[in-house]
C-alpha cells in the first residue's frame, strides 16, 4: 500500500539506512542472542492480524510471524508482536526496532528500491476495492463527490486518487492513521466509502455491528502482492524468511499437514519431502538453522493452506474465497520455488 506519505518514510529510512545496516548483517544472530523473534504486524484487521477476546493476536501474518520463530527456536511462543501504522511500519523496520515485517504490505518498485528495505516473497495476492452501503451505488464510477475514508501511508490513496482522476470524478478524501478508525468513520457516516484492499475489506465487514448492510464492490482497481519486508544488504537473512514462507506452500503442495508431518516424515520415501521435512539435512544446514526447522514449523503452524483456511476460512466470520491465493495448481497464483 504508497501514498503522500511515501516521500516523507522514504527521508525517514535514508536517514536510518547507515546506522541500520550494521546491524542487518546480524539479523539471525542477534534474534538468536536475544532469545526471540520481533515482528512487525498491523495495528489490527481480522483475517491478518486482530487480538481475540483473550487478548491473544490472531490471522495469518502473526501466524507467519509464530511459524518464523518456530524455524528458528522450535517455539512459535518465542515471538514479540510490534503494532505499526501503515505510515510508521518502514521506517521501524529501517531502525531496527522490528526484524521482519508481515503486515499486509505490497510489493513496489520503488519500496524496493528507495527504502533501504528488500521486500523478500509474495504470500497473498490482493486488489485494491471499495465498500459501501448496501443499495448506494453499484459500481465506483457513480460515486462522484464521494467522501471517501483511505489509510494514510498506503498505496490506496494513489491507487484511488489515480482512478478517480482517470474518469474525470472528483472525490474527497479523508486520511486516517489506522484501519479501524477509517472503518469506525465509514459506520458513523463520516464517509459514503472505505477504499483498501479487498480482503481487507472483508476483514473489516465481519467485524461490523451489521454486516448485511454493507457491500464490497465486485471492482479492483490495482495489483496487491503482500510481501514480507526486511532490512536490505542480509543476504542469510532474506535467505531464512524467503524459504521459509516458501516451506508453508511446499508443504501444501505436498499434502503435508499439521496432523501428518510426523508420520510423513517417518515414512515417505519422497526425497523432496524427506529434505523438507529434515529426514536429510541439506536444507537446514543452507540456512544455518537445524535441520528440522520446516518441520517444527508446520507442525506448529500448519501448511500455507491450513493457516489461509484458519484466517479466512469458510469455518471464520470472513468466509473469503481463497481466489488467487489458491495454488498453482488449482488455478491460483501461490506456487512454491523447488527447495533442492
Amino acid at each position: 500500500m504508497l501514498g503522500r506519505a511515501f516521500l516523507a518514510t522514504a527521508a525517514m529510512a535514508a536517514t536510518l539506512l547507515t546506522a541500520g545496516a550494521a546491524s542487518a548483517q546480524q539479523t539471525l544472530e542477534a534474534i538468536k542472542a536475544r532469545g526471540q523473534l520481533v515482528c512487525g504486524i498491523g495495528t489490527g484487521v481480522a483475517g491478518f492480524g486482530l487480538p481475540d477476546s483473550k487478548g491473544v493476536w490472531q490471522g495469518m501474518d502473526v501466524d507467519l510471524c509464530r511459524g518464523l520463530a518456530t524455524a528458528i527456536f522450535n517455539d512459535p511462543n518465542k515471538v514479540r508482536f510490534t503494532p505499526l501504522s501503515s505510515s510508521t511500519r518502514f521506517t521501524a523496520l529501517g531502525a531496527g526496532e522490528v526484524d521482519v515485517l508481515f503486515r499486509t504490505s505490497t510489493q513496489t518498485m520503488l519500496r524496493d528500491v528507495t527504502l533501504g528495505l528488500r521486500h523478500v516473497v509474495t504470500y497473498f495476492y490482493d486488489g485494491h476495492g471499495f465498500i459501501v452501503k448496501k443499495g448506494s451505488v453499484e459500481k465506483v464510477a457513480e460515486m462522484r463527490d464521494a467522501t471517501i475514508c483511505l489509510v494514510q501511508g498506503t498505496t490506496n490513496e494513489q491507487v484511488t486518487a489515480d482512478y478517480f482522476r482517470s474518469i474525470n470524478t472528483p472525490f474527497k478524501p479523508v486520511l486516517y492513521e489506522r484501519t479501524d478508525q477509517a472503518a469506525a468513520a465509514l459506520q458513523a457516516g463520516r464517509c459514503d466509502s472505505f477504499g483498501t484492499d479487498a480482503s481487507q475489506l472483508a476483514g473489516v465487514k465481519s467485524t461490523m455491528a451489521n454486516p448485511k448492510d454493507w457491500v464490497i464492490l465486485p471492482e479492483r482497481f490495482s495489483k496487491e502482492p503482500y510481501g514480507a519486508y526486511i532490512r536490505r544488504d542480509d543476504q542469510q537473512w532474506f535467505d531464512v524468511v524467503r524459504w521459509y514462507t516458501t516451506a508453508l506452500i511446499e508443504a501444501e503442495e505436498q499434502g503435508i499437514t499439521r496432523a501428518n508431518a510426523e508420520e510423513m516424515r517417518k515414512t515417505s520415501v519422497n526425497p523432496n519431502t524427506r529434505r523438507l521435512l529434515g529426514v536429510t539435512p541439506e536444507l537446514g544446514e543452507a540456512l544455518k538453522l537445524d535441520r528440522n526447522w520446516a518441520y517444527n514449523a508446520v507442525r506448529a503452524m500448519g501448511n500455507y493452506g491450513e493457516i489461509y483456511d484458519r484466517s479466512f476460512g469458510p469455518d471464520t466470520q470472513i468466509d473469503l474465497a481463497r481466489g488467487p491465493n489458491k495454488l498453482w495448481t488449482q488455478g491460483g497464483l501461490i506456487y512454491a520455488l523447488p527447495m533442492r
